[in-house]
């Protein structure tokens, strides 16, 4: 329930919205990349990007246009998970009777199988290829328009919230006979190469800024303490069971 709660929308009866969090991302020891985000339950309502350029310290700026907010999928997915966990322990008559052990140890086992999914996917951010980072939506989410030699990537690991920026250049016919795409990554480094629209880039720089968001550092707790709660009830259902099995009388 406690971690239910951290993921609360409101029903729209309540009339109230989900309060807005600014979060400023950065890093200790360059100011190459800042970005504040505006978080909303699951949705980034508002990106504000600065990119200092290394080759000639140009400053880029480019925020979310007003009518675009960015749904983060991982979030809506580990709700969704929590909330099944919930129902499976509700879907029941308030006087209900267990007639069995394998009967509890069947839900928990279900119970723990929706929790684990509901973690994994805050600390498993997705893999993706370049390619799909630069045909993604986001892409579109910014005004000014992104210059064709910058992506961007929003995703969730652990408890932060991240943002990945990568500086491309495009490569030269002539010098693409060591041409090797690079296959799904979380993060990709300098020097990985892709193809996109018939154009071939390869990666210059990468600045990846962060923070945490502390309710998702909630919720993970949670998980870990609701997730042994489920493994106590089933030793203990294990113990008596055993015991039971093998009375002498």
């Amino acid at each position: 329930q406690e971690a239910s709660h951290r993921f609360a929308l409101p029903t729209s009866g309540s009339g109230g919205a989900v309060k807005q969090e600014n979060f400023v991302l950065s890093t200790s020891g360059t100011d190459q990349v800042k970005g504040v985000m505006t978080l909303q339950g699951d949705a980034l309502c508002q990106a504000d990007v600065n990119l200092k350029m290394p080759r000639n310290n140009q400053l880029l700026h480019f925020a979310f246009r007003e009518d675009k907010q960015w749904k983060l999928q991982q979030i809506q997915d580990a709700r969704n998970h929590v909330n099944q966990a919930i129902y499976l322990l509700m879907n029941r008559d308030a006087n209900y009777q267990f007639k069995t052990g394998l009967e509890v140890l069947k839900l928990m086992d279900a119970v723990m199988l929706q929790l684990s999914r509901a973690r994994n996917r805050l600390t498993t951010p997705a893999t993706l290829t370049l390619p799909e980072i630069a045909s993604s939506g986001l892409t579109k989410m910014f005004t000014p328009v992104l210059p064709p030699d910058i992506l961007v990537n929003f995703y969730i690991n652990l408890n932060k919230l991240c943002l990945t920026v990568y500086q491309l250049h495009m490569m030269q016919p002539s010098t693409t006979k060591n041409f090797k795409p690079a296959g799904g990554s979380v993060l990709h480094n300098p020097g990985a190469m892709f193809e996109f629209g018939s154009q071939r880039y390869e990666v210059s720089h990468v600045h990846k800024v962060e923070c945490v968001v502390p309710w998702l550092n909630d919720a993970l707790v949670f998980f870990t303490v609701s997730l042994q709660l489920c493994q106590q009830l089933k030793d203990k259902i294990s113990v008596f069971s055993s015991y039971w099995n093998y009375r002498p009388y």
